[in-house]
């Protein structure tokens, strides 16, 4: 819960924390909140729904059978979700309407931020909060992860002795072609005598095939070797202006 004001005391201003807290890495929060607690509140503080939960959130959970149940679940999210972005119930977040939690069209729960918390997210590059809700019958529990850009790391460049050994296995098989176009242009026609030899035509057309065969092999051999040099060949690293 937030705070209570020290009536005697100047207000003080406080900073939002520094948004390195979670540059380069995932915040997590989790809360656990009594059920029964939460509808001794609920009973004992008739205010208490509209001081804490947007007209949105009341709407849902009123609709429910067991609405303290889906109070609890709430209340322990938007604390998660506090303790994900590093701050919780204070550097100026007391309102916990300023975290506000929503149902897409499947009931997939998601997080809706306002005010002051919303701009501590975008101090800290935060691009996304999932959240996770849950209840026993007698505890409600919530997660969320407050995630950065720097948190996602890239994708994993090929290793580039996969694509050489992809392209040997396509040398081999336009080596094989090659050999089957050959033996199949030199052998006599069926039922030929066996001293007749192919025609002109044929042996031109068998010339051109294995020409142009042999050209492409050596070209996806060279390029292969090539890729295999590069994955092969130590990093340079650059020292000086250049």
């Amino acid at each position: 819960m937030c705070p209570k004001k020290n009536k005697k005391a100047a207000p003080v201003a406080v900073a939002a924390p520094a948004a390195t807290g979670l540059e380069n890495q995932v915040g997590l929060g989790v809360d656990i909140v009594e059920i029964a607690r939460m509808a001794a509140v609920l009973k004992r503080t008739p205010r208490f729904k509209s001081r804490v939960f947007t007209a949105d959130e009341q709407a849902y959970c009123d609709s429910m059978a067991s609405p303290e149940i889906h109070y609890a679940t709430r209340f322990a999210a938007k604390e998660a979700v506090l303790k994900a972005l590093g701050t919780g119930f204070g550097w100026g977040t007391c309102d916990p309407r300023n975290v506000e939690v929503r149902r897409n069209v499947k009931g997939r729960p998601f997080v809706v931020l306002h005010g002051v918390v919303k701009e501590i997210a975008q101090m800290q590059k935060i691009t996304e909060i999932p959240i996770s809700l849950s209840y026993t019958h007698a505890e409600a529990v919530a997660c969320a992860m407050a995630i950065t850009d720097d948190s996602v790391a890239p994708p994993a460049p090929e290793d580039p002795m996969i694509e050489l050994s992809r392209q040997f296995k396509e040398l081999r098989n336009m080596l094989d072609d090659i050999d089957d176009v050959a033996g199949e242009a030199g052998a006599p026609e069926e039922g030929a005598p066996r001293e007749d030899a192919p025609g002109e035509g044929g042996a031109a057309a068998a010339g051109e095939l294995l020409e142009g065969g042999a050209a492409a092999a050596s070209e996806t051999l060279d390029a292969a070797l090539d890729a295999g040099a590069a994955a092969n060949a130590p990093a340079r690293t650059q020292e000086g202006g250049e």
